[in-house]
């Protein structure tokens, strides 16, 4: 079984890919897979949904930019970058503070701690999104004082989920059935076939060495019936 929350606890800091195209048009989103993949020359890896428009300025352009947001941020902020399409309003507007860079890719200003500007180098097809690796090309510090962003601080303290294109994204309404499964596997009583004792989850088995609230699926194998001595597989559930 995938355990859909356990994806939660993987570390992830929280950036703006952004890039440009032929035309000089400017574009960008939130990020969440950015990471170093050698140090000399250091290269860097990038994701981004084959649907958004940056994917589109990056292949087109062949540059792309990092913008590592600082913790210090709200759900306003995030909103424009992380949840429009750059297809259907303009990123880049004269209310955000940025400039170009090297590469001719933008660089966010606006409540970020670094960037660094990138060459692509390959592109990897990994379904619903493409890998970019970029030879870093320039790269500097913003705000030498401010915390970068992470994704467990976006999730638990800013209360932000995941946009629909990020790569960790998760529909809620999977979370909320496994949840439930769960909670219904908790409450499972099972029946031994041959002397009828009921293994009650609530209760456990604490003189066998398992303790009240554990389900029935999470007891060893070795485990065995404390009244007649079948082993586990001797259980039926109950209705």
């Amino acid at each position: 079984m995938i355990d859909y929350k356990s994806f939660f606890k993987i570390t992830y800091g929280l950036y703006i890919l952004s890039s440009k195209n032929k035309e000089g048009k400017l574009n960008g989103h939130i990020s969440n897979t950015v990471l170093q993949v050698t140090a000399g020359p250091p290269k860097f890896l990038v994701a981004s949904h084959k649907d958004n428009l940056t994917s589109d300025y990056i292949i087109e352009s062949g540059v792309f930019a990092v913008s590592v947001i600082q913790q210090d941020v709200d759900l306003k902020y995030m909103g424009p970058w992380g949840f429009q399409s750059g297809k259907e309003i303009e990123k880049f507007t004269d209310e955000v503070n940025y400039r170009i860079g090297k590469t001719g890719a933008p660089i966010v200003l606006d409540k970020t701690v670094s960037y660094l500007e990138c060459k692509v180098l390959e592109t990897k097809d990994v379904g619903t999104h493409l890998l970019f690796i970029g030879e870093v090309v320039e790269a500097g510090n913003l705000q030498e004082d401010k915390k970068p962003l992470t994704y467990a601080y976006y999730r638990d303290v800013i209360k932000g989920i995941s946009p629909e294109h990020s790569p960790t994204y998760i529909e809620e309404k999977k979370v909320e059935e496994q949840q439930k499964q769960q909670l219904e596997q908790s409450h499972k009583k099972y029946q031994c076939v041959i002397c009828g004792y009921i293994y009650d989850p609530a209760e456990g088995d604490p003189d066998g060495g398992i303790a009240p609230g554990t389900p029935f699926e999470e007891i060893p194998d070795d485990w065995q019936c404390p009244v007649c001595g079948v082993s586990k597989s001797d259980f039926n559930p109950m209705e």
